[in-house]
């Protein structure tokens, strides 16, 4: 199957030019900026804040209770989500003063078995959403400054940051899209894509640039080096998936783990949109900067 799929992969590049690989890339980052550009003027946020960022009360118990009737039942709390994970139901709710939690916690408890209570302060949150922030500008300068020492070439660097870039870009709008809310989980996470993204965009980058033969032979060998890795990786991401979402089918013992189940999926379309950008994006970048390096050479 990963066999298959590079060779599938290989043979597209080598039929479509330098313009016509790096179009499709650009689009969808394009169409993804702009989802976050909503997104930041709606709420303030580029994605949607979750409630480890704006504080709130996560509350979880045993309850054969509808969805639909514990969301009745708690409508006058500022309540943001509830879903069903086997026995237990899972409710969240947004920031609210000590009184109403207070109130809340108490009808909880006394109404249910087997509560758990998660609460995180809005101003505990605000910190914790410019530390995450300033995580992820440092790893992304980090990583930019490593590439550029690496390589000393303007071009290819840059193709290697734009890539990573368009990862995290991309990973971000499909949050927004299927509703997943920025959390310590979800920007781990975007930090863990840029390692992602440069491993294989670093891989492709090396084989073309200091290695003998016709830079598409170099890069047909990178792909299959690089794509049966991020196969591989997937393969895992999704069993991870599957088990953190649905292992309460299996058991009504077993509940939803959401932290591992957002981090995997984060990951899953990452790494979609990570062989995108690797094998069209930066492979056209690298090879119309090649072809350029190599036709201005002839000329002198």
């Amino acid at each position: 199957m990963k066999v298959g799929l590079t060779e599938r992969l290989d043979s597209f590049v080598r039929k479509h030019n330098d313009r016509q690989l790096a179009a499709l890339p650009l689009i969808v980052l394009v169409i993804s900026l702009i989802i976050l550009a909503i997104t930041f003027a709606s709420s303030g946020a580029p994605v949607k804040l979750g409630m480890d960022f704006e504080g709130g009360t996560m509350i979880s118990m045993a309850s054969q209770e509808s969805v639909a009737t514990i969301q009745q039942k708690y409508a006058d709390y500022p309540i943001t989500d509830v879903r069903q994970a086997g026995s237990r139901i899972i409710m969240q709710f947004g920031p609210m003063s000590d009184e109403l939690q207070e109130q809340l916690v108490s009808d909880v408890i006394e109404s249910y078995e087997n509560v758990e209570i998660n609460q995180v302060g809005p101003v505990y949150g605000a910190s914790l959403q410019k530390q995450a922030v300033k995580a992820v500008i440092v790893s992304f300068i980090g990583m930019a400054i490593v590439v550029f020492l690496i390589f000393k070439t303007f071009v290819p660097s840059v193709a290697v940051v734009i890539s990573a870039l368009s990862d995290i870009v991309i990973a971000a709008a499909f949050m927004n899209i299927v509703g997943i809310e920025l959390s310590l989980g979800t920007v781990a996470a975007l930090l863990m894509l840029i390692g992602y993204s440069v491993d294989s965009d670093i891989l492709l980058t090396t084989r073309v640039l200091k290695r003998r033969g016709t830079p598409q032979e170099n890069i047909s060998n990178a792909m299959h080096t690089g794509v049966t890795m991020t196969t591989t990786t997937l393969a895992a991401l999704v069993a991870m998936y599957i088990i953190s979402t649905f292992s309460y089918v299996l058991s009504p013992t077993f509940s939803q783990i959401t932290l591992l189940s957002n981090i995997s999926i984060v990951l899953i379309f990452g790494l979609v949109a990570d062989m995108m950008n690797t094998w069209m994006l930066n492979t056209s970048i690298l090879r119309w900067h090649v072809t350029s390096v190599g036709t201005r050479r002839r000329k002198a």
